[in-house]
Parts: C-alpha cells; structure tokens; sequence
C-alpha cells in the first residue's frame, strides 16, 4: 500500500472551493432598478430614442441653384495625353495606338453624381462589470441623469466616432456571481481535484511489473500543474476579489450615413469607373436638415434628392438624433473619343478631373516578349 504525504494527500482530494453550476452570467436580480435605464441590460439593451426638442428646432432652408450648369469641355490634345499615359501606365500595351491613331471623333456627356450625407448621433445602455478593488461606489447618492442629458463633447460633423461613457451615480458592490463571493472558483482541468490520473502508468502506479512508477511514486494520480494541486484558481470574473462592482456604460455612436445616386448616361462608359474619380461640385447644401433640391435640370437627380432626403430623415430620426446633412451634386465629365489605327475603329473614355481613361478595346495589348 502506498503511503502520501499530507500535501499530496490533500492534493488528491481537494474540494472545489465554489459550486460547480454557478451561473456564467450575472442573474438580472444583481442589478438595480435605476429610474430611466429600466430596459438595460447586461450587453446592450438597443439604441434610445432621442427626447422630443424643448424649443424648436432651425428649419431647413431651400439651397442656393446653382446658375450654371454647362460641362467642360477637354481637348483633343488633352485627350491624346491622357490615352498616352493610359498606355504608358499598361506593362504589355504597345504605345502606338495612343500616340499614332487618328481621332475622329469626341463625344461630352454630362453625368451628374449626387451624394446625400446625415450625421446622426445614437445612445444605448449596458450594464458592465469589473474586479472591485476600493473604486468609487456612488450608487443611489443622487439623481441619475438620463441617458440623452449627459454631456458628450460631438466631433467633426460627418466623420464616425465612438464614445464610451460611465453613468454617474450607478455604481455598486455586489458579491460575484461567479464565485459566490469565494474568490476562487474550481479548476476545469482537473475538476477541482487537485489531480490527475499518471499520464505514464495511466493510473495503476507501475510502469513494467512491479516496477514502481518513478513519475507519480506509485500514487496512480499526480498533481494538476494548473492550479498546482489546489483544485481551485482564481475566479476569472472578480480576479480573486470576491466582490464586483457594477454600473451602467453609455455608448455614444456618431455616425454618417451616406447615399449616392450617379445619373445614367449613354456614353457606354461602366459606371463602376465613375467611383475612382472626383467631378466637378456644382452644388453643395449643409444644414441641420436639407431640402430636396430643386431647380436643377435634370429630373433624375431632382428625383433622387427627394427620395433619398425623406427616407434619411425617416430613418435616422427614429433611433437616433441628426445633427446635420450636407447634399452635394458633382459634374463628372465624360469624353467619349473615337479613333482610327491601322483601319480599324476604335474608342476609348476620358472622364473624371483626373482625366482617368478606359479603354477596353485597346487594339495593342500582349506586345511583351518573354526572353
């Protein structure tokens, strides 16, 4: 019979130190009912609407039309030196064809990208927790502020940013849920025992016939290395401390909302292209809200502005508050050019301020020798 010392007898049968089926999760009796956040949860309870205004709010006012509305124009020789450092730019694309064709031909669209911008401000509420080490416990001093009269300093308009916020007057100590106020909770690896079975005898306590077991000395168990031999580690929750302090966070989302609408042209030109290049700004409008434009030429724009305008301030004005919008309206220039090389006729695209081309019948492509 094999004879253990104390410690290693204890080690052996260690006790776990604190219920086994303690929840994973803090019960919603620990928290306390705080006038306004009563729907807060542990891990967000959803976003808050925003109180009605006490005094009214700025209406928006129509935006100044534009008075001109005419696209630019490039020129030929403009349009040459584009395609040539189009070719230039391309490893197997012979520069003949840019630099020797014939143009025949060049084509102006107007295409018209308008872009509606609302930046919104939202609010949610969750209860968080953390180790209690002697932190200010200010729970139930004084009137808790709602969630929308905190103070939060806002950043740049249209630029997201997030801000986490401490409600006051939340915080208290609550015994760990985790732990039951233990501080430590039972080891997982070796089920709060404090041992193993021997990895090298497997549990028996010999090796080859009555050879004792040289890494357990012949106990058949040895020492779990996890919690060295205690059975029990400190609980992950409280850190050790037995206690937690809880309180509610404020997460403030600023955020911009973005929709684009580009009109549809005819030139043939992808309008994937079109979002690689910058245009000309023919109309921009921020205010706390905007009004759909009007007065502009083409209808489909005066149609988008006002449907993209009532679905932003529907959507937006729900869960969260707006702070502003800003419409834009841009002239993307398009050139279609049409040329001749060798007989064959051939068209590339100029568009943007960029002056970027595509063209995806390039007549010249795989001149690269390999050697």
């Amino acid at each position: 019979m094999a004879m253990y010392s104390p410690q290693e007898g204890q080690a052996m049968f260690a006790p776990p130190v604190s219920d086994p089926g303690a929840p994973s999760a803090p019960p919603a009796s620990m928290f306390d009912n705080v006038p306004g956040y009563e729907g807060t949860l542990m891990g967000g309870g959803g976003f808050l609407p925003p109180p009605v205004p006490s005094v009214p709010m700025p209406m928006p006012e129509p935006g100044h039309t534009h008075p001109e509305w005419n696209i630019p124009s490039i020129t030929e020789e403009t349009a040459r030196e584009a395609f040539v450092m189009f070719a230039s730019s391309k490893c197997c694309y012979s520069s003949s064809p840019a630099k020797d064709g014939v143009i025949t031909r060049m084509d102006a669209f107007n295409t018209y990208r308008y872009r509606l911008e609302t930046f919104s401000e939202s609010r949610s509420t969750e209860w968080s927790q953390e180790p209690y080490n002697g932190q200010p416990v200010d729970a139930f001093t004084q009137a808790v502020p709602g969630p929308w009269d905190i103070p939060a300093q806002a950043p740049a308009f249209f630029k997201d940013h997030t801000q986490v916020i401490r409600v006051p007057y939340t915080s208290s100590v609550k015994n760990c849920y985790a732990c039951v106020g233990m501080g430590r909770s039972p080891c997982k690896d070796c089920a709060g025992a404090g041992n193993k079975v021997c990895w090298v005898c497997n549990g028996s306590g010999y090796r080859h016939g009555d050879d004792r077991c040289s890494h357990c000395n012949g106990r058949g168990r040895e020492n779990c290395t996890h919690c060295s031999g205690q059975g029990s580690r400190a609980c992950p929750t409280c850190r050790g401390r037995r206690q937690i302090l809880v309180f509610i966070n404020l997460k403030i989302k600023w955020t911009n909302h973005t929709d684009v609408y580009v009109v549809e042209q005819a030139s043939g030109l992808k309008v994937d292209n079109l979002s690689k290049v910058s245009g000309k700004e023919m109309y921009k409008d921020t205010q706390y809200l905007v009004f759909p434009v009007s007065g502009f030429p083409d209808r489909a724009v005066v149609g988008a502005s006002e449907r993209l305008v009532r679905e932003h301030q529907a959507n937006y004005s729900q869960t969260s508050r707006i702070l502003q919008q800003r419409q834009i309206i841009e002239l993307i220039p398009i050139t279609k050019v049409s040329y001749m090389w060798k007989g064959k006729s051939c068209v590339y695209f100029v568009f943007g301020n960029e002056f970027k081309v595509s063209a995806d019948d390039y007549p010249a492509k795989c001149c690269c020798t390999l050697l």
